[in-house]
């Protein structure tokens, strides 16, 4: 039976590293601070906002929200936007995705700087999870996987992992990252043949497609880590699913984390630690 990888370790250990920090920049003068620009009331959203306050409150960050009506006119939102970019007493920004079709979001993203880019969506913050480097953030899920396989001591230097999923969000990122920490990665998608064969193979597997439950006993062997990103309501057992049945593949693995407990958990808390990473930056730079 797996070892359940548990996000919630991962999150207090990042959380107790933060205060830290938190105490150092309140004696410099500076409160770090989150932005959350959400236009509409779509439920995922307002979830997802609810846990980063959350988080926000229990380190000591503070947060604003930008709540606009899913018809904001286009030159309000864009005003908006730049408000924040220009305000410097906030630190970081999260735009929540997608918007809704009369606004531009390619023009948002490439209008949102990247040094408040807290949750990795714009060019240059991808740019810099490709070539490694420190511009803007990592996005918040892709680096919530890495941060649970570092806390649990999951060497990835010299091993093959498999990543099912190339969207911008988490797939391709994390396909980068687990480069940077030596891994040898193949990158899996609707195109790709036989994608349990390759699964098999890995010694890591990053769940992340969307499809609910479709990673099943046929992908895995036993000795692997498998982190399971994708989370979904699965109306027909009245709970929270992810891309994995566990149900098939605790059984054969060394170590999975669940759904909900596991990435998820940890996602809220590195969007916070962007924010104080902003906030260090500027204070201290």
């Amino acid at each position: 039976m797996a070892t359940w990888l548990k996000g919630a370790p991962v999150a207090a250990a990042l959380s107790e590293k933060m205060k830290r920090d938190i105490e150092e920049l309140r004696a410099a003068g500076v409160t770090p601070t989150l932005a959350i620009l959400r236009v509409g009331e779509r439920a995922d959203d307002i979830s997802y906002e609810r846990g980063a306050v959350k988080r926000c409150g229990s380190v000591g960050v503070a947060v604003r929200s930008a709540v606009l009506p899913e018809d904001v006119d286009s030159d309000t939102f864009f005003s908006v936007l730049e408000n924040l970019n220009t305000d410097d007493s906030v630190h970081g920004i999260l735009m929540f995705r997608p918007l809704p079709k009369h606004l531009d979001e390619e023009a948002a993203r490439r209008r949102l700087r990247p040094a408040k880019d807290v949750d990795g969506c714009t060019d240059a913050s991808l740019a810099g999870v490709f070539a490694n480097t420190r511009i803007g953030f990592a996005p918040c899920t892709a680096q919530a996987a890495m941060e649970i396989l570092r806390f649990y001591g999951v060497d990835c230097a010299g091993k093959k992992a498999a990543v099912i999923g190339r969207s911008l969000v988490v797939g391709r990122p994390v396909s980068m990252m687990l480069m940077h920490e030596n891994a040898t990665v193949v990158t899996c998608h609707t195109r790709t043949p036989d994608v349990p064969s390759i699964t098999r193979q890995a010694d890591i597997v990053i769940a992340c497609s969307g499809q609910m439950e479709s990673v099943g006993a046929a992908y895995v062997r036993e000795g692997q880590t498998v982190i399971d990103v994708g989370i979904a309501w699965n109306e027909e057992k009245g709970k929270l699913c992810g891309d994995v049945c566990a149900g098939e593949v605790e059984p054969v693995v060394d170590a999975l984390t669940p759904v909900p407990g596991g990435v998820g958990a940890v996602t809220a808390c590195v969007l916070v630690s962007h924010v104080v990473e902003a906030a260090k930056s500027k204070c201290f730079h």
